[in-house]
């Protein structure tokens, strides 16, 4: 079993440890991070992936390497990686009360149909039996969330056992979205569509239990709220809402004490001026961060189109610890005048996730090769008529073969990347920034 010397086991140095989850600003250097290694549960999305919320289909062994690849990137960069599934292993395996406590979350997770009495006697045995499985057993049982339907001829009959998995959490590799960390701890999300919802109650349990409750708030009901819509800058932090975190996830978040910010910008996240409003289409602005990131400390990239188009109110802190409403303006008006310059993404280069990279230090991100995603987008036509004109333009007005990152607006404003080959996993809908959940910078 391999050791870790930040995870400890002893109640006590649990809660400490929630304490050291701190996130100031996206600019920060990267300390550590969640990932969650795809596992079974994305083949079922393979079947129907628009439904499971996928942009396309994607070769799963790929995409395994791929995020492994992502993984080893950021370890050789000083990066402390924790793998989902071995975190919860490994807790598990050392320490009894978390043990108990996954028993039990599995115990409730698994369900049985047929008669009322097959019902029953099944649950009870699994009850019985869950102390003899094995950790990873449970962990895949909760990704996986299975119903047993036990067919029985007569009483003497074993059963015929048929299983479903009710829906299986294809989208939990997007480790960014189910929560978010601030300078004073970790809000879990609450995810407005209803194949992510389990998401959430299943990274709530696994916080809560492996770092304690302390300085841990979630946000619940008609609130919605998203990692993804969330950019922290250390002064100022902004917040995204539309397609899905909404104005009263973020004003929870706001008002929930997990960030201390003087100043924090909700905007609504725009559309192409091309586009209808009913034709989202490749889904431009599900997330701030599909169409704008920081790069350092004064360096966003982003889509100008859309940031000017991004309408937004600042609340300002005030001397009781609240926030009161202030001016209106935009995203782009906002960062420039915090002196922050762009470096414009073109739409070709927008919809190819090239705004979701991951900042690892000040001017130095980690990155996909938008001309790669770019390529499986159009070979498979994946890519929406009125979007797809837009990128046939680029292409014959540009030099196509240097986009994002491969250009020379990078040196100029002193942005270092490392580039990764992300082209099948961004089939899910994300790049780096999504695929990882930042817990500790500085």
């Amino acid at each position: 079993m391999r050791k870790s010397t930040y995870f400890f086991i002893e109640k006590n140095i649990i809660a400490y440890r929630c304490s050291e989850m701190w996130v100031n600003a996206e600019f920060d250097t990267l300390r550590e991070v969640i990932m969650h290694r795809p596992g079974p549960e994305i083949e079922y999305a393979m079947l129907a992936p628009k439904q499971f919320l996928f942009e396309r289909p994607f070769r799963s062994r790929e995409a395994l390497k791929e995020h492994e690849e992502l993984e080893l990137i950021l370890k050789q960069n000083g990066v402390r990686v924790s793998i989902l599934r071995d975190l919860v292993i490994e807790t598990a395996d050392s320490d009894k009360i978390f043990r108990r406590a996954l028993e039990q979350k599995v115990g409730e997770t698994v369900r049985y149909y047929g008669s009322m009495e097959t019902a029953s006697e099944m649950k009870k045995e699994l009850e019985k039996n869950l102390c003899i499985l094995d950790s990873s057993t449970l962990f895949n049982t909760l990704i996986l969330e299975p119903s047993i339907d036990i067919k029985k001829i007569n009483q003497s009959d074993p059963g015929y056992p048929t299983i479903y998995s009710n829906l299986p959490l294809a989208n939990l590799y997007f480790m960014r979205d189910q929560q978010a960390v601030s300078n004073n701890g970790i809000i879990i999300g609450n995810m407005r569509m209803s194949q992510r919802s389990r998401e959430t109650e299943l990274t709530e349990f696994i916080f809560s239990n492996k770092f304690g409750k302390d300085n841990l708030k979630t946000i619940s009901g008609d609130s919605k709220f998203e990692g993804g819509d969330y950019i922290p800058a250390g002064d100022f932090g902004l917040i995204g809402i539309g397609p899905r975190t909404n104005m009263a996830g973020a004003l929870d978040f706001m008002n929930s004490g997990i960030s201390s910010h003087d100043e924090i910008l909700i905007l609504e996240n725009p559309i192409y001026d091309f586009m209808t409003n009913s034709d989202r289409g490749s889904m431009v602005n599900m997330h701030l961060d599909t169409y704008f990131n920081i790069a350092s400390d004064s360096v966003a990239i982003a889509s100008v189109r859309l940031c000017k188009r991004a309408k937004g109110t600042v609340f300002q802190r005030t001397n009781a610890g609240g926030y009161e409403k202030g001016n209106t303006t935009t995203l782009y008006d906002y960062m420039k005048e915090r002196h922050f310059e762009f470096i414009d993404l073109n739409v070709s280069e927008q919809i190819s996730y090239s705004s979701n990279f991951l900042t690892i230090s000040n001017g130095k991100i980690v990155c996909i090769d938008s001309k790669l995603v770019m390529a499986k987008l159009m070979e498979n036509n994946f890519i929406d008529n009125q979007v797809l004109n837009i990128v046939h333009k680029e292409r014959d007005s540009t030099d196509y073969g240097n986009m994002f990152p491969n250009r020379k607006v990078m040196e100029n404003f002193g942005i270092d990347y490392i580039t990764a080959d992300l082209s099948e996993l961004t089939g899910g809908y994300g790049g780096a920034h999504c695929m990882t959940s930042a817990i500790r910078r500085g």
